[in-house]
């Protein structure tokens, strides 16, 4: 070949034209419709969490049966947990969304038709607590992958920043949203639940996104060597399939103690947030500010989820959880200095600004190193993981108010996390861990 022929070559190479950059992510319409149904699914939670029991409560008079209700779905939502993640990995993710959405949709219209009917029992309303935990579990997984479908991977911590914001928001509005429309007549907030799950549906409906899990390559025609048929944990059908999202977790040197750390984040924020209520009663805070002072972490996290590329920057993924863990410990004790709930809400505050940073962490360490054939699952199992601690939390602090006073609770709630802390602090695992493929991040 001649050197011209050579040169023109290298040349039109050289003028190749570069791929468009990708649609900016305001403008991306399947990502924001996605988002504003997920936003309404989230919303509706928020509202059935805190209107279900002030409806349990008014009916029975039972801090026990108005208690049930979130530990019933929270119970349900671990408990099909399993089975949610392997179905993501094995059928139409959209049509697993439509109908976990429709299904929910009547599960929630039930009860304001019941109520209008006079037909309305606790049996009713706990049943649908156990629906609508069943649905979280199977819908889920779906809504953080339909997210991932839609956005080109420079955009994802962008997206999932914003997708924080939801939740932040969610979190902020659902409870005094709830609260006002309880005011109004008993059967508004879940009227209002009902039209938030309609949404959801209807976006599920309309927007069409990636929604076949890819198949591992070469997984159809595996064997083994000796001719059989290799029993990989990627195929749906494989023998213990639905639990090869937990032994993926567990294989991890990193993701072991970092699932360890959150599950303990969480079972301490779980436990301390009765005592702190019962002990700022005591200081004479009205309910209207106790509410205020818990709404510090929600606040937070909404003023986080502009942080999370600087703070990602600041340090790796395993020092920031550190650092947001130990951060926790003194908040804890918040509500035992001066200032009452103006300290809690402050105390609540500076927590909640790295709770974005650590829901985007683990997207980034798990949930986007993970083939897809598999992730259903391991987005199931991590899910699983967090939320199994929080039932013992609720159960664990009503135990230690009925022998100990508030801050004694409190003061027993921190020490037994910071004890948990110290061996994922002394260990280097965390303290050396580095973000994945950071410069395409």
């Amino acid at each position: 070949m001649s050197t011209g022929t050579t040169s023109a070559i290298t040349n039109g190479a050289t003028r190749a034209p570069l791929p468009p950059p990708p649609v900016p992510l305001r403008r991306n319409w399947r990502f924001q419709a996605l988002w504003a149904g997920q936003a309404g699914s989230t919303l509706g939670l928020q509202i059935i969490d805190t209107a279900y029991p002030l409806l349990l409560l008014a009916l029975t008079g039972s801090s026990t049966l108005a208690a049930a209700f979130g530990a019933l779905q929270i119970g349900a939502s671990v408990v099909f947990g399993i089975h949610g993640g392997a179905v993501a990995d094995r059928y139409d993710r959209r049509r697993i969304l439509i109908i976990g959405d429709s299904t929910r949709l009547i599960a929630c219209a039930s009860v304001p038709l019941a109520m209008a009917l006079d037909r309305l029992t606790v049996a009713h309303s706990l049943l649908v607590a156990v629906v609508v935990g069943a649905t979280i579990a199977y819908t889920g997984p779906v809504r953080l992958l339909a997210v991932r479908s839609v956005v080109p991977p420079e955009q994802l911590r962008q997206a999932l920043a914003q997708d924080e914001a939801r939740m932040s928001g969610a979190g902020l509005i659902g409870p005094p949203l709830a609260g006002a429309l309880f005011g109004l007549g008993r059967a508004a907030p879940f009227v209002g639940t009902a039209l938030t799950s309609l949404l959801a549906l209807v976006v599920a409906v309309l927007v069409r996104f990636p929604s076949r899990p890819a198949p591992r390559a070469g997984d159809a025609t595996a064997t083994d060597r000796t001719g059989g048929s290799k029993d990989t944990e990627d195929t749906g059908s494989a023998k213990g399939a639905a639990l090869a999202g937990y032994r993926y977790l567990a294989r991890s040197a990193l993701l072991r103690p970092i699932l360890g750390v959150v599950l303990l984040i969480n079972l301490a924020g779980t436990a301390m947030l009765l005592p702190v209520m019962v002990g700022l009663r005591g200081q004479g805070t009205s309910d209207a500010g106790i509410g205020l002072a818990l709404a510090g972490e929600a606040v937070g996290a909404l003023v986080g989820a502009v942080l999370v590329r600087r703070l990602h920057r600041l340090a790796g993924p395993g020092v920031l959880l550190l650092a947001v863990s130990w951060l926790t410990v003194p908040v804890i004790l918040a509500p035992l200095l001066p200032g009452g709930p103006a300290t809690v809400f402050a105390g609540l505050f500076l927590v909640g600004l790295g709770v974005p940073t650590l829901r985007v962490m683990i997207d980034l360490l798990v949930f986007q190193q993970v083939e897809d054939a598999l992730r259903g699952r391991v987005i199931a199992a991590t899910m699983t993981m967090f939320t199994v601690g929080m039932p013992a939390g609720m159960v664990g602090s009503g135990l230690l108010l009925d022998h100990l006073s508030p801050a004694a609770a409190l003061g027993t709630v921190a020490a037994l996390l910071a004890a948990g802390l110290v061996p994922a602090t002394a260990g280097r695992t965390l303290r050396r861990a580095t973000w994945p493929d950071r410069t395409a991040a």
